[in-house]
């Protein structure tokens, strides 16, 4: 029968007693169960190097069983040190930047632009050198409760945060493209301390005739999914932009802003063909104006 050397709390220990008159008992493995329950506890250490100590003494264990939590635990640390990777190259470029004397940079992300409802919200965020943000990611990628989750994490960690929101008549006004660039330098405009470098989801944030922007910026094609700082941005503009659409549901009820956040879903163009457009929806857009236009031949 194998036998499983004692080491620390992290290695597999003999169930039996340690006399020297009872060599059976202190050869004897321990039960899967125990094994189980003693993974459990590594698991909730998060920590690697235990793990890998425990399946490195596991693996001396025969037993099928035993064989299997071997291999459940070495899939969990690859998949550890892939998100490890993964977070590293996210804030990579950020390294970089710190490296040649940038110190407060901000990370600048938009959503709201297709809804046919409520605002443009950008965020900017300015983290600091060194982060745990273990998950982040796009916003998009993220449900709802992983967005909440990570939203907090980045308030208590952030040096700086900033929200701009364009309103519904803003957007009609100055068209949605405009009105995503403009949340975004009221987001930028917004922090404190100021940042000397932005990094922005595929946008250049425009500076107002004759004014030069007292930061460098640099445009990133699919930024949220490729920086960390910016994903970061994402990550609060959609949990802020989600609980004004939460909020205004409840003072416009029928349309299911609280379903769809204002999107032009199945459900939500049946609500506006039937009940017409209501103060907050963008008139500016295609669907808004043909209920409207039809609400008006009735």
């Amino acid at each position: 029968m194998p036998t499983t050397p004692p080491t620390d709390d992290s290695t597999p220990q003999s169930s039996g007693p340690e006399g020297d008159g009872d060599r059976e008992a202190r050869a004897k493995p321990q039960s899967l169960e125990a094994l189980r329950r003693r993974l459990r506890g590594l698991i909730a250490l998060e920590s690697p190097e235990a793990l890998q100590r425990f399946a490195d003494a596991l693996s001396k264990d025969s037993r099928q069983g035993a064989q299997s939590l071997v291999k459940s635990v070495l899939r969990r640390l690859a998949k550890g040190e892939a998100e490890r990777d993964r977070l590293k190259g996210l804030f990579a470029l950020r390294r970089s930047l710190f490296e040649q004397g940038w110190q407060l940079i901000a990370g600048v992300d938009e959503v709201g632009v297709g809804p046919l409802a409520g605002p443009v919200v950008a965020a900017a965020v300015i983290l600091p050198a060194e982060v745990e943000l273990p998950g982040i990611n796009d916003s998009k990628k993220l449900n709802r409760a992983t967005r909440e989750k990570l939203d907090l994490e980045i308030r208590q960690q952030a040096v700086a945060i900033s929200v701009g929101e364009v309103a519904h008549q803003e957007i009609d006004h100055m068209n949605i493209f405009r009105a995503s660039l403009e949340a975004m330098r009221r987001a930028v405009s917004g922090l404190d301390p100021a940042p000397d470098y932005c990094l922005v989801d595929a946008r250049t944030i425009p500076s107002d005739p004759g004014e030069t922007l007292p930061y460098q910026q640099q445009a990133l094609i699919h930024g949220d999914a490729i920086d960390g700082s910016i994903a970061a941005a994402s990550i609060v503009a959609k949990v802020h932009r989600d609980r004004l659409m939460l909020e205004l549901d409840t003072r416009y009820p029928g349309y299911g802003f609280a379903r769809h956040m204002g999107y032009g879903t199945a459900f939500h163009l049946e609500a506006l063909e039937r009940k017409g457009a209501c103060p907050i929806h963008r008139r500016s857009f295609a669907p808004v104006s043909a209920a409207i236009k039809k609400t008006a031949r009735r």
